[in-house]
């Protein structure tokens, strides 16, 4: 019996040996980017150690006294009821354990959740399925949308590296500077996620959560929701880019002078021609997931918007639904989410692709003019 345990244990042993060298340690955390990641997976690889000693006494004491005190050594057993001095061990030595424990988590939780005397605040909002980022004090604002193709989501073309963590817009931070993230939702739960700087916080509707970071190297890095916030719950990813200051300070200059010709276009004179140009980008960045890249939806949940009644008849009724959505469905709600040029485009373009050619224009005016008369 006892040559039989032992074969077992070897071939346990060596089991384990070889899944721990062809997985590399992939599961583990990583380490991160920031001083409070570094802390975070001091702190867990400490624990989980702590763990791992306490296992192996444990559970050796446990199989040697199975193995020592077993049946047939005709061991007996002992009779004692109450025994003070191992009660007292019992006690002391978790209570210690659990002390040196909770000092470093204490030092660690206090650093992550204290997010004041930041030198940058962005507003963080989570919609369905994409992200908002407002630099508070700058007016800067955009949104942040998945950009891997569709034939990859569909398995038409091969998946690139950074398959489902890619978009337009990336989050742009800069480097060595203490960065406040004010973190929301504008219709379900959602969750800002980025590992590399230990930062993962709900992003709930009607509350304001706070996290921060400070980032030592240039770079790119990339998080998801990690909240399930609905159908396209896996394509909302997050991309963050940091950058030297000098960098920062030119891309905010580029941002600012973009948005002041932004809002120069709701006063320009629009073609057909122009407007379904853009509108086509618009759509594919925030409609074809639902309504399909042919504007053949996937009924009844997402109706066709080709050979729609709405889209070739109500104008009023088509500009109400992209601004407003439709209670009730999964139609959200984009006029926060797009410009008065891109919803004009966007409704443009429904009216005037696949077949529809209705040869309407809906100007970045009309849009101004439904928002003033809500």
């Amino acid at each position: 019996m006892l040559r039989s345990a032992m074969t077992w244990l070897v071939g346990l042993s060596l089991s384990v040996a070889g899944f721990a060298v062809s997985a590399e340690w992939g599961v583990n955390m990583r380490p991160g980017v920031t001083e409070v990641s570094k802390s975070v997976f001091d702190l867990h690889m400490a624990i989980f150690w702590i763990c791992v000693v306490i296992g192996v006494i444990v559970f050796g004491i446990m199989f040697w006294s199975m193995l020592m005190h077993r049946k047939s050594e005709h061991s007996k057993p002992a009779t004692f009821h109450e025994n003070l001095t191992v009660e007292i061990l019992w006690t002391v030595i978790p209570l210690v354990i659990l002390i040196v424990m909770a000092v470093p988590a204490t030092k660690t939780l206090i650093e992550m959740y204290d997010a004041d005397e930041s030198d940058v605040d962005i507003l963080v909002t989570g919609y369905q399925w994409r992200w908002q980022y407002k630099y508070v004090g700058e007016g800067v604002s955009y949104f942040s949308s998945l950009t891997t193709p569709r034939d990859e989501i569909n398995n038409i073309s091969p998946k690139n590296p950074n398959y489902l963590l890619e978009v337009d817009n990336p989050l742009v931070v800069p480097i060595g500077k203490k960065i406040r993230f004010l973190i929301t939702s504008a219709d379900v739960i959602h969750s800002w996620w980025v590992p590399a700087f230990a930062v993962k916080k709900d992003a709930i509707p009607g509350f304001v959560n706070e996290s921060w970071t400070r980032i030592d190297e240039p770079g790119i890095y990339r998080g998801q929701c990690t909240e399930l916030c609905g159908k396209d719950h896996g394509f909302m990813p997050i991309v963050v880019e940091a950058k030297t200051q000098e960098d920062y300070d030119a891309w905010l200059a580029e941002q600012k002078e973009a948005a002041a010709k932004e809002a120069e276009l709701r006063e320009k004179d629009w073609t057909l021609e122009e407007l379904v140009a853009r509108g086509e980008k618009v759509y594919n960045s925030a409609c074809a997931s639902c309504h399909q890249p042919t504007g053949e939806g996937i009924p009844p949940m997402f109706p066709a918007l080709k050979g729609s009644d709405i889209v070739l008849n109500d104008v009023q009724e088509h500009i109400n639904t992209v601004v407003n959505g439709r209670s009730g469905t999964a139609m959200a709600a984009f006029g926060k989410q797009l410009s008065e040029v891109d919803a004009a485009a966007v409704i443009t373009y429904e009216r005037n692709a696949w077949g529809n050619d209705t040869g309407e224009v809906v100007s970045p005016l009309d849009i101004l003019n439904f928002k003033d008369g809500q």
